[in-house]
């Protein structure tokens, strides 16, 4: 019993971090194009364009890797985390951060979904 518990509870973790990578890939990809693109000046750095990109198109592959269950998912969710840490940290330098305060909010939570999953599975694969 105490083992379907803990499948159960994997796999809310699992559904947990999909849902929040795609949620996070949504929303650096709408605050690119409709807040920093916009604004120009700092939220226009290439820098911080190719982060918010980056970070899109990361979580958008990670979900992917966790929906099909592929090897080595526990290492893509370790790079993810990071990926989502400094970009929410680049959001965060902004001037006028409180257009950006959603983004820097799901890429922590996706951060720390990622994280816990990287934790949770590094002896597998």
């Amino acid at each position: 019993m105490a083992r379907t518990s803990s499948l159960a509870a994997e796999s809310s973790d699992v559904q947990a971090c999909i849902d929040l990578c795609v949620r996070c890939a949504r929303t650096c990809l709408d605050k690119t194009a409709n807040v920093c693109l916009e604004k120009s000046g700092r939220h226009a750095r290439p820098s911080h364009i190719a982060l918010m990109l980056g970070c899109a198109d990361l979580c958008s592959t990670t979900a992917r890797f966790l929906i099909m269950h592929a090897m080595l998912e526990h290492k893509l969710c370790f790079v993810c985390a990071e990926v989502c840490e400094a970009c929410a940290v680049s959001c965060e330098q902004l001037q006028d951060m409180e257009d950006m305060e959603d983004c820097v909010e799901v890429c922590r939570a996706c951060a720390v979904a990622c994280r816990r999953l990287a934790v949770g599975t590094a002896g597998e694969a």
